[in-house]
């Protein structure tokens, strides 16, 4: 299973939790199972959110692959400008 990682700024939106281990394919899918799971983050997770896997940063990575090895990081997205 595939480590994930949350950014402390998420805490709020999930009692607290910021790690676990979750069995996906890809990032949509674990968008999907974490918004089942905390319900205050659904929302965020479809517009504020970067996402490192592996240590590269996507900042649209929907369909970005999760090998069962991988450890994910959800961090807040970046802003450039």
């Amino acid at each position: 299973m595939a480590r994930i990682a949350l950014s402390s700024a998420l805490a709020p939106y999930t009692d607290g939790v910021l790690e676990m281990e979750l069995d996906v394919a890809n990032v949509r899918q674990l968008f999907q199972v974490l918004g089942l799971r905390f319900p205050e983050l659904r929302e965020l997770l479809e517009t504020g959110i970067a996402v490192a896997i592996d240590n590269e940063i996507y900042q649209d990575a929907l369909l970005q692959p999760i090998a069962r090895d991988s450890e994910v990081i959800l961090i807040s997205k970046i802003a450039g400008g």
